[in-house]
This record gives C-alpha cells, sequence and structure tokens, in this order.
C-alpha cells in the first residue's frame, strides 16, 4: 500500500468521524426543537377546559362568553403545538433518510476504488486518485452544511457585520460558479444595481448567493439564462434576486422549499452529469437561516418559465449581530 493509499484511508475515516459528530448535533438540534413545543403545550394545558360541565351557567354572562373565548384561543394553540411537533418530526426522519442516501453513494464509490487500489487492480490509479479526491469534496460539502445547519438552529450562528457593496459580492460570487455554469452551457449574468450597500456579515451572505445560483445551475437545462440582480426594493429594503429558467415548483411544494431535507415531488430539469446534486437538501434551508439571523426574509414564486427566488434586506446600519434560533 502507498502511502497515497494510506493518506486516502486517514482522510475518509476522518471524514467518518465528521460526519458522525454532525449527524449528532443535527439531532440535538431537532431534540431540542420537540422539546420547546412540548412546553408549549404543556404551558397552555392550565388553561384547558375543565372536565366540569358549564351547561348549567347563564350563557348570557360575560364571564361565561370571556371563558370560552379563552377556551378556543386555548384548543387553537394546542391544535397548533400537537401540528408542529408532527411536522417536525417527520422533516427529521426525511432528513435523516436523504442524508443517508447520500452518504451511501461516495462512500460506496470510494470503498471500491480503495479496494482496487489495495489489490492492485486498478487500471489507471491516477485517475481513481482524482475521483477519490472528488467524492471526498463531495463529503466535505455535506458536512459543512450541516455544521452550518446546527448552529443555525442551536442559535451559535455569530454575524460579523461590515458594510457590502452588493454589486462586488455578487460580483464575486457569480464569477466562482460561472466555470460551473459554462460547463452546463448557460448565461449566468448579474444585473441591477451596482451603488447598494448593505450591513452584512460577507462571508455568510456569500453562501446565501452562492446556495441560490447553485441551486439554480443545478436545475436550469442547457443554454437557458440565470440572471442574478440587486435592486432597492419598493419596501425600502435591499432586494438580491436569482432567476432562473427550470421549470417552476409545484404549487404543493412550495410551502415545503427551506425546509431541511425538502425535495420536489415532481423535479425540475435534472442537474447534468458530473455537477454537483446539491447534497442532502440543506443548501436552502442554511439559506432562509442566514437571511433571518441578518433580520431580512426570503420567498420563492414561479414564473411563466421557471422559479424567482428573492432575499430581502434592510439597509439601516444600526443592525446589530444577531443569533438565530
Amino acid at each position: 500500500m502507498t502511502p497515497g493509499d494510506l493518506a486516502t484511508i486517514a482522510t475518509v475515516a476522518l471524514l467518518g468521524a465528521c460526519l458522525l459528530a454532525a449527524l449528532a448535533l443535527v439531532a440535538l438540534v431537532v431534540g431540542a426543537r420537540r422539546i420547546r413545543s412540548r412546553e408549549a403545550v404543556t404551558a397552555s394545558r392550565p388553561f384547558a377546559p375543565a372536565p366540569t360541565s358549564i351547561a348549567d351557567i347563564d350563557t348570557d354572562s360575560v364571564a361565561l362568553a370571556e371563558t370560552r373565548a379563552e377556551l378556543a384561543r386555548t384548543a387553537g394553540q394546542l391544535a397548533e403545538a400537537r401540528e408542529l411537533e408532527v411536522r417536525v418530526e417527520a422533516s427529521r426522519r426525511e432528513l435523516a433518510s436523504w442524508i443517508s442516501h447520500d452518504l451511501r453513494t461516495p462512500l460506496a464509490g470510494i470503498r471500491a476504488m480503495a479496494e482496487a487500489l489495495e489489490d492492485g487492480m486498478a487500471p489507471d490509479p491516477v485517475r481513481y486518485y482524482r475521483q477519490i479526491r472528488g467524492q471526498v469534496d463531495q463529503l466535505t460539502g455535506m458536512v459543512d452544511d450541516l455544521f452550518e445547519l446546527s448552529r443555525i438552529h442551536a442559535g451559535t450562528l455569530r454575524l460579523s457585520l461590515e458594510q457590502v457593496s452588493l454589486y462586488d459580492l455578487i460580483s464575486d460570487t457569480v464569477a466562482e460558479l460561472a466555470p460551473v455554469a459554462t460547463a452546463k452551457w448557460l448565461d449566468l449574468r448579474f444585473e441591477g444595481e451596482r451603488g447598494l450597500s448593505i450591513l452584512a456579515d460577507p462571508r455568510e451572505l456569500s453562501r446565501v448567493v452562492g446556495n441560490l445560483v447553485m441551486n439554480a445551475i443545478q436545475h436550469s437545462p442547457p443554454g437557458s439564462p440565470i440572471v442574478v440582480s440587486a435592486t432597492r426594493h419598493d419596501r425600502g429594503l435591499a432586494s438580491i434576486a436569482v432567476l432562473d429558467f427550470a421549470g417552476g415548483i409545484s404549487e404543493q411544494d412550495l410551502p415545503r422549499v427551506f425546509e431541511a431535507g425538502w425535495r420536489a415531488s415532481e423535479p425540475r430539469t435534472p442537474a447534468a452529469p458530473g455537477l454537483p446534486t446539491g447534497g442532502a437538501g440543506l443548501g436552502l434551508a442554511i439559506v432562509q437561516g442566514i437571511v433571518r439571523a441578518h433580520h431580512g426574509e426570503v420567498s420563492v414564486v414561479n414564473t411563466n418559465e421557471g422559479c424567482r427566488f428573492e432575499v430581502l434586506l434592510p439597509v439601516a446600519t444600526d443592525v446589530t449581530a444577531p443569533t438565530f434560533a
């Protein structure tokens, strides 16, 4: 076994440990959210209807009317808490299923190539090393996404705010992803204002733009345009939009686009061979978490031929460095 083989095996082992740690963090975060939802239910129980009958109480009484209204509000809160807990549990199971699926493919490939190298059966060892490196990079990206999402949900995402030129930030991101878009014959371009600045964390905001652009690249058919823009919104906010022509998202899936682990029930144009597949579907959930940490909002709407993702961020200079839970 060559030193290169040993280095490869050591790298894979290290990544396996990182993945286990990341999955544990995600499990802890989801568990914390379930506990909070249960606490909400418990806190509302003192207001639940008493087992005694109130049929004999004067129905015209003001006190009775207020009690009924309070009971109705409490019943609504209980129903919402139960629905939230069901959704969180379903999302947790779906996320675990997708992560397991996405981990299995690259790990199986790495193992097969490592065994071929170990047995001296690899016809082109250099090509195998390159492929292993690519698979390791893919796993590393998944680990990074898991840790980022766990920081967001745990409330430990710290922002280093500074004055950021949206034109410079978006231009850098577009230039970085241009080779990926070119490989798929996509027309990736920037439009909009050049003098618009906001107070933001440039690293985290770059991740937001990069995730949205990569999402568009993955689903856009060859030859179609992807337009990234920065403009001033009517509400006095800064708007960052990514418009693609990859077909719309079904109406039933639109409310779930930013859920961790979500994937469309009816996939849009599939990614071209060789391009990143988007990991376990964490990119858009991370986008939402970072945007909310900046006191902003993110949305998606269907257009005639695709989708338009829009991020709205405050332009005010008095934003403090928040955390997001």
